[in-house]
């Protein structure tokens, strides 16, 4: 895809709990949206890509899910949704107008009627959750409205009608409109998934990442229900920001949707490249960084430790270092980054650090230097075996992402978690792996391969 030239932007909209997160999921073959029947579940912008038609007549565009407009949610957000939905419509090249079959034509369905009456786009209304005859000889009230082709009927939920909708978006939007499969690069991107408790920050470094207004901001904790990738260039090169849902202790878990935005982070983080852990300065370090931490961990994800809101603490570096390495041990590894997102400071330092870690995690050694390391570790450190002799007979690399190392041993038994962590060390000091982990698996040689017999140990 030339590089000048982005995907088509489809724009659904519509009153809340109509189905366009559930359209959304279904354009883009995944569950990238959260479905629950509650009215605003989404309240930001959600882009994903996604192909209407494969094979030969394959077409692809950018699909933007949006919060309900019209919505009044309990946190008091609604203003702030609809400016997305606004900001969205603005940056689109059709909107498909979803309403509810099931419901039929309302007061709030005028409303999204008359906010995209003045626009110029093209606009397919598409009458949803019609899954029997009955329901179908009521859509033509829809028509009422005055807004848009169609209409079309659809259900969502079982994927009925949405071909012929999916033919008319691509006449719409024509063979040249940037229906083009999306760039290697684009694709390949490196993502970036940023976690944190409620409130720490994350959807306003989001926001400086992207340089606009993508994530809604907000003093009230919670704000972000939705795992959201946001594409974004710097220096040319492309990335994909993960922001997540602040993560909570189980106890104060309140309903159905908190659960799946908790569930999504977790998600968020197995997927991401690079995980970004933002810590609040004007809180102590508590519960919820430790977990998030001990999963990066478990993970064997490279993390960049954001220490935000940095210009409202006391604390020396050197000190909030120490406090760092007290509470979350394990990480003394990981770079830390003095953050004030709401400034845009430390931004450019958070990037260029991930961006290291990219490169550090997909790295790879010579066998020949694997096992000179690993040498001179034990040379230096034997493992404690109660009078057994641990040995390692050679080691090779066999992946990255993480950084991943084979050891055939004699005896696995014989390697202690702390001796195991020893080693990583090790690798970490004299490879070229310092601020990503590393994993060890260890084999057993005698029993399951038979390689080289010369011993490092």
């Amino acid at each position: 895809m030339d590089s000048n030239k982005r995907l088509a932007r489809v724009c659904l909209v519509g009153r809340p709990n109509v189905g366009k997160s559930t359209l959304l999921n279904r354009m883009c073959g995944s569950r990238v949206s959260i479905v629950e029947p509650t009215a605003g579940v989404t309240r930001d912008r959600i882009a994903v890509q996604a192909r209407l038609f494969s094979g030969t007549d394959e077409r692809w565009v950018e699909v933007i899910d949006t919060g309900g407009v019209g919505i009044v949610d309990r946190d008091d957000l609604g203003p702030h949704v609809e400016e997305q939905v606004s900001t969205a419509i603005k940056s689109a090249d059709l909107v498909v107008f979803l309403v509810d079959g099931r419901e039929g034509l309302t007061p709030l369905d005028r409303h999204v009627a008359d906010s995209l009456r003045g626009s110029e786009l093209p606009v397919l209304l598409c009458v949803n959750k019609v899954e029997s005859e009955e329901l179908k000889w009521g859509t033509d009230e829809f028509l009422r409205l005055g807004v848009g082709e169609g209409p079309f009927v659809i259900s969502a939920q079982n994927a009925q009608g949405l071909t012929e909708v999916y033919e008319r978006v691509a006449e719409l939007l024509g063979p040249d409109r940037f229906l083009e499969k999306p760039a290697l690069e684009e694709r390949s991107s490196m993502k970036l998934a940023v976690v944190g408790r409620r409130n720490a920050g994350k959807s306003t470094l989001i926001n400086k990442l992207a340089r606009e207004e993508r994530m809604i901001v907000s003093e009230i904790p919670g704000t972000t229900r939705d795992s959201v990738d946001v594409v974004f260039e710097r220096d040319g090169k492309r990335f994909i920001a993960i922001d997540t849902a602040g993560v909570r202790k189980k106890k104060s878990i309140a309903d159905a949707i908190e659960f799946y935005s908790d569930t999504r982070s977790y998600r968020a983080i197995r997927r991401a490249d690079v995980v970004v852990i933002m810590f609040d300065m004007t809180e102590p370090i508590s519960a919820i960084e430790k977990k998030l931490a001990r999963y990066v961990m478990d993970h064997h994800l490279p993390v960049v430790l954001a220490a935000n809101k940095w210009d409202l603490s006391e604390m020396t570096v050197k000190e909030f270092r120490s406090e760092l390495d007290i509470q979350l041990r394990g990480l003394s590894w990981a770079p830390f980054v003095k953050l004030s997102a709401k400034e845009g400071r430390g931004v450019d330092h958070l990037i260029e650090h991930a961006e290291r870690l990219y490169e550090q995690g997909q790295r790879r050694v010579t066998t020949g230097e694997l096992n000179r390391v690993l040498k001179r570790a034990l040379t230096a450190r034997a493992p404690n075996s109660k009078g057994y002799r641990a040995k390692i007979h050679y080691a090779t690399q066999a992946e990255v992402g993480p950084p991943t190392f084979v050891l055939f041993v004699n005896n696995k038994r014989l390697f202690t978690k702390d001796y195991l962590r020893y080693l990583s060390n090790r690798l970490r000091e004299e490879l070229p792996f310092e601020g990503v982990p590393v994993r060890i698996v260890l084999r057993d040689k005698d029993r399951e391969h038979r390689e080289p017999s010369e011993s490092i140990s």
